[in-house]
């Protein structure tokens, strides 16, 4: 029975259906690329047993990671804006399969810097076209769209962690390769969603006057869209600084400061990301409701509360904060991201690529910073000093109301 994902091309419009069977391909898709790639993060322990690394190595690994995804993802998305390519998906995906092998069989911390980068490639090209592949498949409601694919890459991270402990941890760093399986499973969905893009293309869909389904009347002046970026990327720079500290450290928090065993404390990083893939759903279609800026405001300022009382919760309000946090906070991305490329149509892949990038490299020099922090000032001290990043969320006040001005035009 053909189970493929292909259906025929329309052109997009405001009109046009949401293709549900595309987006839910492309958020699986997305499930199994970041629980690859979160795999690296929730076997730090194991690794830094073995090559005996501290936290600044092991920031250094995330920062490897996130700079090379960093980079690429913008040069991705300004590249496929003006040559798309229906298969890069699955050839993206190929890339992070070679560096899981590599990490399974790394013998030092040089070949695991290595496997990181290749994972970070993978995901430069899979981030920025995942996202236009989405807004094309949105039939005009971006903000679900975004939070469909979004929430895959979520829940992929929250139950990476949960593999890494059941199948990893107990039997050491060759388990890594088993979920290479995972990486081929999801090529074979990428090259079925490549064909589907393809078929948008021989529609002329992916022809640069009708790029990905723009859908804004009347941009702001480009000192005004500066400045709107300007506010973006800052907000961006608050809520994945705070992020990476949970993501890469809070094992080594609970760790440190409560005693839990290994396993344990990976079943409450699971919680704070099951908690961010609940947030993110939720954030794009209350962005199609009420507006985007409203949910920035909300989800950036309105977390601050939470962090500034987790570095002195006991183990049960840890667990119940960091679940708030990751609720609210997740909420964001999806709205930031639509925010952004409302701002300049037409521009997807760029604007995707950019703020993905920007995402990705600031987890990176985030981890790199407070694994440096820590290493002098013990963890504890990392949480009480990124308690005051979500404050950041004041400057929403600056972004233009972009959904007025698009009713009135």
């Amino acid at each position: 029975m053909d189970t493929s994902i292909v259906t025929k091309a329309v052109p997009p419009s405001m009109n046009a259906p949401t293709r549900f069977r595309v987006l839910g391909a492309i958020s699986f898709s997305h499930f199994l690329n970041d629980m690859i790639q979160s795999l690296i993060l929730a076997i730090y322990p194991l690794l830094k047993g073995e090559f005996h690394l501290s936290f600044a190595q092991i920031g250094l690994i995330t920062l490897t990671y996130q700079i090379t995804a960093s980079l690429l993802q913008p040069v991705v998305g300004l590249y496929t804006d003006r040559h798309p390519k229906p298969y890069s998906l699955a050839i993206g995906m190929g890339a992070t399969l070679v560096g899981l092998l590599v990490l399974s069989v790394a013998p030092n911390f040089g070949i695991v810097l290595l496997a990181a980068a290749l994972v970070g490639t993978g995901s430069s090209i899979f981030h920025p076209e995942s996202s236009r592949i989405a807004r094309m498949a949105s039939g005009g409601r971006h903000g679900l769209a975004q939070s469909i694919f979004q929430v895959g890459g979520n829940m992929g991270s929250a139950v990476g962690p949960l593999l890494a402990a059941v199948i990893i941890i107990p039997r050491g760093q060759y388990a890594v390769a088993w979920f290479g399986l995972a990486a081929l499973v999801a090529i074979s969905v990428l090259w079925q969603i490549g064909h589907w893009y393809k078929q948008q293309q021989m529609a002329g869909l992916g022809k640069k006057k009708k790029a990905a389904g723009a859908t804004v009347q009347g941009p702001l002046p480009r000192r005004a869209v500066a400045w709107a970026f300007a506010v973006l990327i800052v907000l961006i720079f608050s809520k994945y600084f705070y992020l990476t500290s949970i993501s890469s450290y809070y094992i080594f928090f609970l760790m440190d400061k409560f005693h839990l065993s290994v396993q344990s404390a990976q079943v409450y990083l699971f919680v704070f990301l099951f908690a961010v893939a609940a947030g993110t759903m939720l954030g794009g279609p209350i962005g199609d409701r009420i507006g985007r800026k409203l949910v920035i405001w909300v989800s950036i300022l309105g977390v601050a509360p939470f962090t500034l009382m987790l570095p002195y919760a006991n183990l049960m309000w840890t667990g119940v904060l960091t679940f708030v946090i990751g609720l609210i906070l997740a909420s964001a991305f999806s709205a930031i991201l639509v925010f952004a490329q409302e701002l300049v149509p037409g521009k997807v892949g760029a604007v995707s690529g950019m703020f993905f990038g920007f995402a990705f490299g600031m987890g990176g020099i985030g981890a790199a910073v407070l694994g440096a922090l820590a290493d002098t000032h013990g963890i504890v001290y990392v949480y009480r000093l990124c308690a005051y990043l979500p404050l950041l969320g004041m400057l929403t006040v600056f972004l233009p109301d972009v959904e007025r001005r698009r009713s009135q035009s």
